[in-house]
């Protein structure tokens, strides 16, 4: 791979100062050449100072790296997480086909086939009112109880799913905060209202806390009958049915489905109870549509790959360290908060798969906003701050309200606007103009310092995704090519994108901390974390 980074570099020095725009004066079909699209779902990449050589290298490094061949390996069920000897098949979940898959030399087809019939009748049951509460009420509303990946990804996309919610209203509770389960509960009947309890181990110490509050809240109005508005998505039935929690009403899943790839299964189960089977059915199906593309579609027109492609040259050679993600789609609010955990969980990484230290930057900062909020916030930065955010914009074609098209069309024509301003910038000339038009006279200084602060550096670069519409398919696509995307750069860094080892230090050291802040001596821990525990206890250090 050496070669290839290194001819990369030569053409980042040889273009850096290069106008993006120039590449469009250059090559009237550039828009055509640089863009994908596979069932609707359009990956427009012109915007970006990458030409066909360097495109070329781009490719040639995923060659290099194997992608093709780990990506396979990925897919027929190899051992892809190699520091916890893990298959990865988050993508068995969402298969469209019955052909068998060995892990282990075990067909795992029928174990998801006959877990997703368990799923779409109790969702269903419980959206008719056929699974009632012990009293015999159907049930109006949902809590789901999660952290990270059992959280982030249904709470992401009911609320992307909006316009086809038609079961009981579903709300999400995750930080270990008081306020949040004792807000979410407050608006709440316990009557008529059913909590999932998701904990891939039923140990998880902020899921198992809040479940606690919610099951004492069940109890004080609905008393021994409590556990009859319980259910669990958990592979520990056993820990289950200490609360109470009847077989029947425990959904596992295996340890080839990593947390924060796991909402195409059991975790997703607000989803479905939220849009019912058939949409669901349709969620995954726009997923699989996606599999079948990255594993199939030639390297050029692969928007998996490209997405993955135009990252790493943003960030490992044009040195960008962070990325902006702007869905013009409010109903994608969550995106970038569920992309944060699916990105940089996964590539946040400094080892390589075979423990050496990875020699180049791995994944960026991943942030963003909804459009146009954020235009009101941050844009500043993205136009006249002294840093380059790459910017990825969604946009969707239709809205779901028809009689608030002129709303849909601005929302479209900002969004292209801020991707064409980031692009073109305005020179110092057309802001001299500007600031002459307004009445100052042509050489005044404060004319110039106005136009000075009135130009735009631009040349910055961005992507588009746009499609037809935000339906449950056009869901599961783009979240397929984010997590193939996070694949795409995991392969070519040479890291694991697929264990989370970073995040146990910090659960070790509060299981420790603890005793301390309910009053234990904490003479044995640094000036500043005893000096804080003082503070916070309301005693002297």
């Amino acid at each position: 791979m050496t070669s290839a980074w290194d001819t990369l570099e030569k053409l980042h020095a040889d273009t850096w100062d290069r106008r993006i725009l120039s590449l469009f004066d250059a090559d009237p079909a550039r828009f055509d050449s640089f863009s994908a699209e596979v069932d609707g779902l359009l990956l427009d990449y012109s915007k970006t100072n990458i030409d066909a050589e360097t495109r070329a290298a781009l490719l040639e490094l995923a060659e290099a790296a194997d992608v093709p061949g780990k990506r396979d390996r990925m897919f027929s069920g190899g051992i892809v997480n190699s520091t916890e000897g893990r298959a990865v098949l988050h993508t068995a979940l969402r298969a469209q086909t019955a052909d068998p898959l060995l892990v282990g030399g075990e067909d795992v087809r029928p174990g998801v086939a006959e877990m997703l019939q368990r799923l779409e009748e109790f969702a269903e049951a419980v959206r008719s009112g056929a699974l009632a509460t012990p009293a015999g009420r159907k049930f109006t509303d949902v809590v789901n109880i999660g952290i990270g990946g059992s959280d982030l990804g249904p709470l992401m996309a009911v609320r992307a799913l909006a316009p086809y919610h038609d079961g009981p209203a579903c709300h999400f509770v995750s930080n270990i905060d008081g306020a949040h389960v004792r807000d979410t509960l407050a608006a709440l009947n316990p009557e008529t209202t059913l909590v999932i309890i998701a904990s891939k181990t039923f140990t998880t110490v902020e899921t198992m806390t809040n479940a606690a509050a919610a099951i004492r809240w069940l109890e004080a109005a609905v008393g021994k009958e409590a556990a009859g508005h319980l259910a669990a998505v958990s592979s520990a039935p056993d820990r289950a049915a200490e609360l109470g929690i009847t077989a029947d009403r425990v959904f596992g899943f295996a340890d080839w489905v990593g947390g924060r790839y796991s909402l195409w299964g059991p975790v997703g189960l607000p989803i479905m109870l939220a849009i019912g089977a058939a949409n669901f059915r349709d969620f995954l199906a726009g997923g699989a549509a996606m599999d079948d593309h990255f594993r199939s579609a030639e390297a050029e027109r692969n928007l998996p790959l490209m997405m993955g492609l135009v990252g790493i040259w943003h960030n490992n050679i044009c040195g960008y360290d962070s990325r902006a993600v702007l869905p013009y789609d409010q109903r994608l609010e969550r995106l970038p908060a569920y992309l944060q955990q699916l990105e940089m969980e996964s590539n946040g990484k400094r080892t390589r798969v075979n423990g050496d230290t990875v020699e180049r930057a791995t994944c960026p900062i991943v942030w963003g906003e909804p459009g146009t909020n954020g235009q009101h916030a941050f844009y500043q930065l993205l136009h006249q701050g002294t840093r380059i955010v790459p910017a990825e914009f969604l946009i969707a074609a239709e809205a779901h309200e028809p009689d608030l098209q002129h709303h849909h069309d601005l929302l479209k024509a900002n969004c292209l606007a801020q991707s064409e301003a980031l692009m073109c910038g305005r020179s110092l000339e057309e802001a001299r103009d500007l600031v002459a038009k307004s009445g100052l006279p042509d050489g005044d200084i404060e004319a110039e310092t106005l136009a000075c602060h009135r130009s735009f550096p631009g040349n910055r670069p961005s992507v588009t995704l746009a499609y037809p519409k935000l339906t449950p398919f056009v869901l599961g696509q783009i979240i397929a090519l984010y997590e193939h995307r996070v694949f795409v750069e995991g392969v070519i860094w040479g890291i694991n994108s697929f264990d989370q080892w970073g995040v146990e230090l910090g659960k070790e050291l509060a299981n420790s901390l603890l005793p301390m802040v309910q009053g234990a001596s904490a003479e044995r821990k640094d000036g500043s974390t005893r000096g804080l525990l003082a503070k916070l206890s309301g005693s002297s250090a």
